[in-house]
């Protein structure tokens, strides 16, 4: 069966405009990661890791897929845009409010390891939760707009800025753990504020409480959604918080390094991820299944190439931009840019029961998935350490995965996408960059 040409150019071309955006935002991190495991050593850098980890995290979990429902809902019925954008963003600040709290109180028990002024910083650092839970949201709102260049930009002003905060206080030789805190957190309030005045123009004019029939909506889909925002954020995390718990602040800054370089391959697959359910939901089953398919071929052929060319440099990328303590890391690191390469195959083909309207499926398979890691981790980890996390999260990551494939047919009775990456599929893709290019260029 031909694949349907619907929305093929202007999906290919958002998510080229997506990956140069993630490509500099992975850049960015990549910088500001340099900077803190040189300056702070492993021990410091796993404290960092464990003071920042926690808003984003907990923010992460407690979604209830308000960001899922509000793209779903938005491109369905764009008549009811404004009431489901206010409502949806209420309902963020609720809970984000709620989250902060509860982690206040729950924060120390579980990094009792760790010296007390570490617990005190990480608990006032949570005070970034609500925030962190209305930024998730209105980028789902800007996405399901059509306005990725605008979520591009606020992803990519967090890491600047915090690589700006980095470098002045090493000019200054005041580079500590603390303020190393500091520097990742902050920018989120400018950030923040940033987003606001994007969004304004979506919102009604008139300030008003939320409307019932929304929120109803909303967690209608929400609700059914949220486990794939929830299990996506424990499978993306959860190896972090264990490692935390488990094993020393050193192993900690030495998997946190391990994982944040492996995480430069994802940039291709997270592009994908990010412009496929906008774009799918609306489309009829045949365009929605060609879409992810075309998306996985592209993103996992690249990432898959990247991983190789990586894996074998992996020694000396580690050496020479980190220091010699963290090179006895490598094999995790390996294991991680399988687990990378894999793990953006099983999100993105997720995308298309999300886009369907079968959110609950999607669920129960990354929960199946979810339910293999954690026994996995906790028996791993205390035996090989930091190579026991990357080999628990692959193992579950494949399980996930395959999963994920064959439930295509066996519940929704339709045949898989195709994922054998094809010749005409980067000519499309080296298509629409040299559209992009030449257009930036006439620009000029």
């Amino acid at each position: 069966m031909p694949e349907p040409m619907v929305s093929q150019g202007n999906g290919t071309n958002a998510i080229a405009n997506t990956l140069v955006s993630r490509i500099l935002q992975q850049g960015l991190n990549a910088a500001t990661g340099i900077v803190t495991a040189r300056a702070l050593m492993p021990s410091g850098r796993g404290q960092l890791a464990a003071m920042i980890l926690w808003s984003l995290f907990l923010a992460g979990l407690t979604t209830f897929g308000l960001p899922t429902a509000l793209i779903y809902f938005i491109c369905r019925h764009p008549e009811f845009k404004e009431d489901l954008i206010s409502s949806g963003l209420a309902m963020s600040v609720c809970a984000g409010v709620i989250t902060m709290v509860v982690g206040t109180y729950f924060l120390p028990s579980w990094l009792h390891q760790y010296p007390s002024w570490v617990v005190i910083n990480a608990q006032w650092f949570l005070i970034f939760t609500p925030i962190c839970s209305i930024t998730l949201a209105g980028r789902s709102v800007l996405e399901a707009n059509g306005l990725f260049g605008k979520s591009n930009a606020q992803q990519l002003m967090v890491p600047a800025l915090t690589l700006v905060g980095l470098l002045s206080a090493l000019a200054f030789h005041h580079l500590t753990v603390s303020i190393a805190a500091l520097a990742y957190t902050l920018p989120t309030i400018p950030v923040f504020f940033f987003m606001l005045k994007q969004l304004r123009p979506l919102l009604p004019k008139y300030l008003h409480f939320p409307r019932l029939w929304a929120c109803r909506m909303l967690l209608s889909y929400g609700i059914r959604s949220w486990g794939i925002d929830l299990l996506g954020t424990l499978g993306s995390q959860v190896d972090q918080v264990l490692v935390i718990r488990l094993l020393t602040p050193a192993d900690m800054g030495l998997y946190a390094v391990t994982l944040s370089l492996s995480r430069i391959m994802s940039v291709i697959q997270s592009s994908a991820v990010t412009v496929l359910f906008p774009k799918a939901t609306g489309l009829s089953t045949e365009e929605v299944i060609g879409l992810t398919g075309r998306a996985t071929r592209i993103s996992a052929g690249l990432t898959l190439m990247g991983s190789l060319v990586v894996a074998f440099v992996g020694p000396w990328l580690l050496k020479i931009f980190y220091g010699r303590k963290y090179i006895h890391s490598v094999g995790a690191f390996r294991v991680l840019l399988l687990e990378v390469t894999i793990s953006g195959c099983a999100f993105l083909l997720s995308q298309a029961f999300m886009a369907l309207g079968r959110p609950g499926l999607g669920t129960v398979l990354q929960a199946i998935g979810l339910a293999l890691s954690i026994p996995l981790m906790l028996w791993l980890i205390p035996m090989w350490g930091v190579l026991g996390a990357a080999t628990a999260l692959t193992i579950s990551t494949v399980a996930r995965t395959i999963l994920v494939y064959f439930s295509f047919r066996m519940f929704l009775k339709i045949r898989p996408p195709d994922i054998i990456p094809k010749r005409e599929d980067f000519i499309l893709l080296k298509d629409q960059m040299s559209l992009r290019f030449k257009g930036r260029s006439s620009a000029a």
